[in-house]
């Protein structure tokens, strides 16, 4: 019987690479800090562990790890979050002779990792990217105003989501708002901020050792929580072969090898999409490609176990997917045009959900026992007070 870890139990992404891999007769044991997180009350979860935490006692973890793996047999450790990521990148070589672990060399992760360096490479290799301010000295901030024009986007150079970027329109706001963000996330860019009514998108893909394409997908976003610019709550396929031919042109200048996620938003001023950032790991959308029939998580395993397929660009095209709860619930609550979304908030039919399902309901139990379970998660105390 096939067998395979994954960490990081509380997000949908792993509950969707959970079920893709169960439905596909796969035995998945799931980890995760805590002992209530949304995964482990899946009922393709075949066994439930709680690790060390990752972020707080990497050491512990590895050390964890490192025994499940020597009292059982896996065939694949797939690791979902960043720091889980990146600490088993960094740890490799000792892994190999255990397990295999389908994911890109430490350093590409952590490059990509940097939106400045990634955005610098982008340009280099052709692919648009909005026009983009690289601060290396404080005594400069005041030349922005000169370069880029009114509004701003303040971003981390090392963040995921919409943790610390914040949005400036007026000049004499940007050097007070410029070192809030410096003040946590050290020399952040600053980018001429995209009109609001510019879509976004994002290119899935999974790439092998020689950089060949074996999967990629295309997904529109609809609606997104916060509001002004988060995890997306709403999306849907489509077909866009611009954009997935700038996302698949980048990976495979990176040398890209396994999953990853590239972000555009559509410049409405001259049509032109535009890089917004590489997720180097499953995405939070996951489910919406595996519900349109590009199944992401099942193909990795078949790469990683080195069976050979051909390679999937075709999919349902117009299929939708939402995070219900509690993301499009917050996206509703928040939006002053709440009764006046297109599609409307209370449009259900046809449209799957990240983590509600009549095959597998305990997860949505899951999902609102976390909530009683804050009070002794730190980890997820830790996210919510940076969200």
């Amino acid at each position: 019987m096939p067998r395979v870890f994954v960490t990081d139990g509380h997000w949908r992404k792993t509950l969707a690479v959970v079920r893709s891999l169960g439905r596909r007769g796969v035995e998945v044991t799931v980890g995760e800090s805590s002992r209530v997180a949304t995964s482990l009350f899946s009922k393709y979860c075949s066994r439930r562990v709680v690790y060390p935490s990752v972020r707080r006692h990497p050491e512990a973890f590895l050390t964890f790890l490192r025994q499940e793996l020597k009292e059982i047999p896996y065939d694949l450790v797939i690791p979902m979050e960043e720091e889980t990521l990146l600490l088993l990148a960094q740890h490799r070589e000792e892994f190999a002779p255990l397990v295999r672990l389908p994911i890109p060399p430490y350093q590409a992760i952590a490059r990509v990792r940097d939106k400045g360096w990634l955005l610098r490479h982008a340009s280099q290799q052709g692919i648009p990217i909005p026009q983009t301010s690289w601060v290396e000295d404080m005594a400069n901030l005041n030349t922005i105003k000169d370069a880029i024009p009114p509004p701003w986007v303040i971003k981390p150079r090392v963040s995921s989501g919409s943790f610390g970027i914040a949005y400036v329109e007026r000049e004499e706001d940007l050097s007070e708002a410029y070192r809030k963000v410096h003040s946590q996330f050290p020399f952040p860019l600053v980018q001429e901020r995209i009109p609001p009514e510019g879509e976004a998108f994002g290119v899935s893909a999974l790439l092998d050792h020689k950089g060949q394409v074996k999967a990629c997908f295309v997904h529109r976003r609809l609606r997104e929580y916060p509001i002004t610019g988060g995890p997306s709550t709403l999306r849907e396929s489509v077909r866009y072969p611009q954009i997935e031919e700038l996302g698949i042109q980048l990976l495979q200048s990176l040398a890209w090898y396994g999953v990853a996620m590239v972000e555009f938003k559509v410049d409405p001023r001259d049509n032109q999409p535009k890089l917004m950032e590489l997720n180097p790991r499953f995405w939070g959308s996951l489910a919406l490609a595996i519900h349109a029939g590009v199944d992401f998580p099942y193909l990795l395993y078949k790469m990683a176990m080195g069976e050979e397929f051909e390679a999937i660009r075709e999919y349902e095209v117009g299929a939708r997917c939402r995070w219900l709860l509690p993301g499009d619930i917050l996206h509703f609550l928040t939006n002053p045009k709440r009764f006046h979304l297109q599609p409307s908030f209370f449009q259900f039919r046809g449209t799957a959900d990240d983590i509600l399902s009549m095959d597998d309901p305990l997860p949505a139990v899951g999902t609102f026992l976390t909530l009683f379970a804050l009070p002794w998660d730190k980890d997820l105390r830790r996210f919510l007070k940076r969200r």
